[in-house]
C-alpha cells in the first residue's frame, strides 16, 4: 500500500483541483499523458469506465423516446485494431502505477470489455473475477429483434501473477447474509439524486463503485480513475476515507466531478473571533 498520506500529484502541471487536505485530486488531461507522469507502483487500486466506441450514429431509448447513442468524440470508434490499441495502451500504463499487490476493475458492454479482457491477458494481468452488473430496469429494445440489454461487465484482475491481491471476504460475506457473494450483482442505474449536480451520459451508479471498494481496498488506500467522467469513484473513494486520483478529459465533467467532491468533504473550520469586552 502506497505510504504518503497525500497524493504525490501536487505539481501535477495539470492539476485541475485538489481538496484542502490534499487527499483527493483531479488532473484535466488526456489519460495517457496523465498516466505516464505517475509515480510507478503507486496506486493501489484503479476503477476504469474507458470508451465503449459507441457513438457512431446509432440510437436507444431513454425516457420511452428513440435518442441518438452518440456521446461526443472520445466515445467515437476508431475501428477494430485501432480501439484494441487504445486499450492496451492504457492498461499498460495503469499496470505500471499499480502497487505490486494491487488490482484493476475495468466496466464494460461487449463493445469493448472482450478487448479489454484480451488486452489483460497480453499484458500478463492477474484474473481474479468476472462480475456482471445486471441491471432490474434496463432500457427497452426498440427493435425487437434482439434480447434487451441488461448487463455491464466488470473484470477485476491483480497486476500480475505473482500478486496477492486484498479482498475482505467476510465484509462481502456478511452484506450477502451469511452466504458468499456471487458474482451477478444487481443494481439500479443511478437514480436522481446522483445527478443533482449535472449528468454524465455513462454514469455508473454509486453503490457500484462503494462495493468495489469495500471489496478490494486496505484501509487508506489510494484509488485511481483514468476516465474519471462523473467522478462517482472518487465520491466512493472519499466516503470510505481512501485518497483519490482522478483523470477526466473534458472539463465540463471535471467541473461537475469537483461539485460531488465538494459536497462530500466537510466544510472549512472557520477561525473564532476573539469577543472583546469592555472595562467599566
Amino acid at each position: 500500500m502506497a505510504a504518503t498520506s497525500t497524493l504525490a500529484v501536487q505539481a501535477d502541471e495539470s492539476l485541475y483541483w485538489s481538496s484542502p487536505d490534499g487527499r483527493t485530486a483531479l488532473i484535466n488531461d488526456d489519460c495517457f499523458a496523465a498516466l505516464e507522469r505517475l509515480e510507478p507502483e503507486s496506486i493501489d487500486c484503479i476503477f476504469a469506465d474507458p470508451p465503449y466506441f459507441l457513438s457512431n450514429g446509432g440510437t436507444t431509448c431513454r425516457g420511452g423516446k428513440r435518442t441518438s447513442v452518440n456521446k461526443g468524440k472520445w466515445d467515437k470508434s476508431l475501428g477494430v485494431d485501432e480501439n484494441h490499441a487504445f486499450n492496451r495502451k492504457w492498461l499498460e500504463l495503469c499496470q505500471r502505477a499499480l502497487t505490486p499487490n494491487g488490482t484493476i476493475w475495468v466496466s464494460g458492454t461487449s463493445h469493448v470489455i472482450y478487448s479489454v479482457g484480451f488486452a489483460m491477458q497480453q499484458l500478463g494481468f492477474k484474473m481474479l473475477n468476472e462480475i456482471v452488473w445486471e441491471k432490474p430496469n434496463p432500457p427497452p429494445n426498440l427493435s425487437c429483434r434482439y434480447f434487451t440489454h441488461s448487463t455491464e461487465t466488470v473484470l477485476w484482475a491483480g497486476r500480475n501473477r505473482k500478486s496477492k491481491h486484498y479482498f475482505d471476504y467476510p465484509t462481502m460475506k456478511e452484506e450477502n447474509g451469511g452466504k458468499q457473494m456471487k458474482s451477478v450483482w444487481r443494481m439500479t442505474a443511478p437514480g436522481k439524486r446522483e445527478k443533482s449536480h449535472g449528468k454524465h451520459p455513462t454514469q455508473k451508479p454509486l453503490a457500484l463503485l462503494e462495493r468495489i471498494l469495500r471489496a478490494s481496498c486496505p484501509e487508506d488506500s489510494v484509488v485511481l480513475d483514468p476516465f474519471n467522467g462523473s467522478g462517482t469513484t472518487g465520491v466512493a473513494a472519499i466516503r470510505a476515507g481512501h485518497r483519490y486520483i482522478g483523470i477526466e478529459r473534458e472539463k465540463e465533467y471535471a467541473d461537475l466531478s469537483v461539485q460531488r467532491f465538494e459536497a462530500e468533504l466537510p466544510p472549512p473550520k472557520m477561525k473564532r473571533a476573539k469577543l472583546r469586552v469592555a472595562k467599566t
